[in-house]
């Protein structure tokens, strides 16, 4: 193993943001040079110049549909320069969960590396503030299946991109993260098998395990939901050292039987534990005791997880990993000691060049007059060492990956800089998500709803296992739907409280004007069974999402026919608000 030296690479990143702005306007260079011959830079003037001002002037602001003609051409293997100087290698995939519709996105060496450095940044700084000895990480991390494009490029996950390269793997023991499982559960064919022996291997090692870890906070309340219901299967296996008959993908089951022996006292601790804690709370800690931390996003659409992911980590604490995209990489929480809901991220100023439309929220005057895919007014954008702390902004990234400023459609707040480099708090999804009329209500404004109206549930200790929403046009006036998963059957007058709760806490000014007047109908609760969010995860994995990168979508709109049929065929109850009725 390396030495990896925390303090170095902490200096390192000290060093790179006292000149940030020297670091942004080098890496802009960089990219431009590597990439000046591609058709898509050609066409646009830059003649070779590489300064940032040029490069404003010259190149447009994009979001992902402006790029796709370069991209399918790249996909059906046309192999000249078009968005990089260098050839594309490979596809990644995006989930496409947020948007009901997966992006095609250029992949190369450099976002790897980009990943390793924002990586070895993030553990320097946790491993400050919580050291971890030797050991191992509990990681649920799954690859997802590749497909190959019309010009036979690999197209995946970005995730999988990422776990599949060498550089991952050396890093990975660098700064002592290495798997409890072996790369065939990781990349084993059938998810649902491969999270089973995730929770089993990390029991076998559970002494060595250090931290648990997944992609997003989703993934790691799912792990442990499973293991409500696998433990005691689990206790056999460990105790007769002889693998469950459900795991039936060969090469997984080879993979993990070679470190599966007979372990009886092993099984007896896990059991006795277990059937010693109350509704699973601290289950983490009871079973790893060694672990530090837990880890992953818990941002955005993950914070509506943290709750339950709270009450299986007991007093462990929560750390909200790095911020990024399937696009590229942002910035490394540096300060993790945060709690997830107030996580902050370090601009690392030479992985990409970043850029900063400032946003303001419209007025109602300005709301009524607008059109309603327009939520702010907008100035033209601003360098990373020239934002405000206190003000929002949309990122706009550029990268090594032929990706121009392109608009990443991420709402964040500046809330302070570490040296010269900004200090971004994500907000929300910039993307409209509910609106009929005049109404304009987005991811975090259906959360806050959500989290209010499930304040009456917890009164009957039931909880919101997930929700999603839906705009219904085919009843005139046009309505908002929820559909909620609950952990245990309520009575039809609590729901219906939730209900009208749902319907006053959106207190977006367009939408209760709109109720008022009946230009928005009634908002209606739909209860769906057990197990309907999970039909949904399925669904996406089969289209080829990994596991780890799932986020339920918050908004189904009408073209995501097959997610909107799974959770109409499930609804067992309807309730209408009555709220606003006179």
């Amino acid at each position: 193993m390396r030495v990896f030296n925390i303090e170095s690479v902490i200096d390192e990143f000290e060093t790179l943001t006292k000149s940030a702005g020297h670091h942004q306007r080098e890496t802009l260079r960089k990219i431009l040079e590597q990439n000046g011959k591609a058709e898509y830079l050609q066409n646009l003037g830059l003649g070779g110049r590489t300064d940032p001002e040029s490069y404003k002037v010259c190149v447009p602001l994009v979001t992902h549909s402006d790029l796709e003609p370069y991209i399918q051409r790249i996909s059906d293997g046309d192999s000249s320069p078009i968005l990089t100087g260098k050839p594309i290698t490979s596809i990644s995939l995006s989930s496409g969960t947020t948007q009901g519709k997966r992006k095609y996105l250029p992949f190369n060496e450099e976002l790897v590396q980009s990943t390793m450095e924002i990586y070895r940044t993030s553990y320097a700084f946790r491993n400050r503030e919580y050291p971890i000895g030797d050991g191992k990480a509990l990681q649920f991390i799954y690859g997802s299946k590749q497909v190959k494009t019309k010009g036979d490029l690999t197209a995946t996950t970005a995730t999988t991109n990422v776990y599949r390269s060498e550089q991952f793997k050396r890093t990975m023991k660098d700064i002592q993260s290495q798997c409890t499982s072996p790369d065939e559960v990781i990349f084993g064919s059938d998810y649902q098998q491969s999270l089973y022996c995730h929770l089993l291997c990390g029991l076998i090692y559970s002494d060595e395990v250090q931290f648990i870890f997944s992609t997003f906070a989703h993934s790691l309340v799912h792990s442990f939901r499973t293991f409500e219901q696998v433990w005691e299967e689990i206790c056999t296996d460990i105790r007769e050292g002889v693998l469950s008959s459900r795991i039936t993908v060969p090469s997984i089951r080879e993979a993990v039987s070679k470190i599966l022996v007979p372990n009886p006292s092993l099984a007896d601790s896990i059991y006795k534990k277990c059937v010693g804690l109350s509704n699973w709370y601290g289950v983490i800690p009871e079973l790893w005791p060694n672990a530090k931390y837990v880890y992953g996003i818990m941002t955005g659409s993950m914070e509506p997880y943290l709750k339950k992911l709270r009450h299986y980590a007991g007093n462990l604490p929560l750390m909200s990993a790095d911020y990024g995209a399937s696009e590229g990489w942002i910035g490394a929480n540096v300060n993790p000691s945060l709690p997830p809901e107030l996580a902050t991220f370090a601009v690392l100023p030479n992985i990409g060049y970043f850029e900063f439309i400032p946003l303001e929220k419209l007025d109602m005057q300005e709301l009524e007059s607008s059109l309603t895919s327009i939520h702010y007014k907008e100035a033209e954008p601003v360098g990373l060492t020239e934002v405000e702390v206190g003000k929002e902004y949309e990122v706009v990234i550029t990268n090594f990956a032929g990706l121009y400023r392109y608009r990443l459609g991420d709402v964040v707040r500046v809330t302070g800089f570490h040296n010269c480099t900004p200090e971004l708090q994500f907000i929300r999804r910039r993307s409209l998500m509910l609106s009929i009329n005049i109404d304009k209500n987005t991811e975090k404004d259906l959360q806050l709803s959500v989290e209010a109206a499930a304040k009456l549930l917890a009164e009957e200790k039931i909880e919101v296992v997930d929700f999603t929403s839906h705009v219904d046009t085919s009843t005139e006036p046009g309505h908002y739907v929820i559909f909620w998963e609950v952990s245990s059957v309520s009575n039809d007058e609590i729901l219906h409280s939730c209900c009208n709760c749902l319907d006053l806490s959106f207190a977006d000014a367009g939408y209760v004007s709109s109720r008022k007047v009946s230009a928005i109908g009634p908002l209606e609760l739909r209860i769906v069974r057990k197990g309907t969010f999970d039909m949904v995860l399925h669904y996406y994995v089969g289209l080829g999402a990994a596991l780890s990168q799932f986020k339920a979508p918050r908004c189904v709109s009408q073209s995501n026919s097959k997610v909107l049929q799974i959770l109409c065929m499930n609804v067992t109850s309807c309730y209408f608000s009555t709220a606003y009725e006179n």
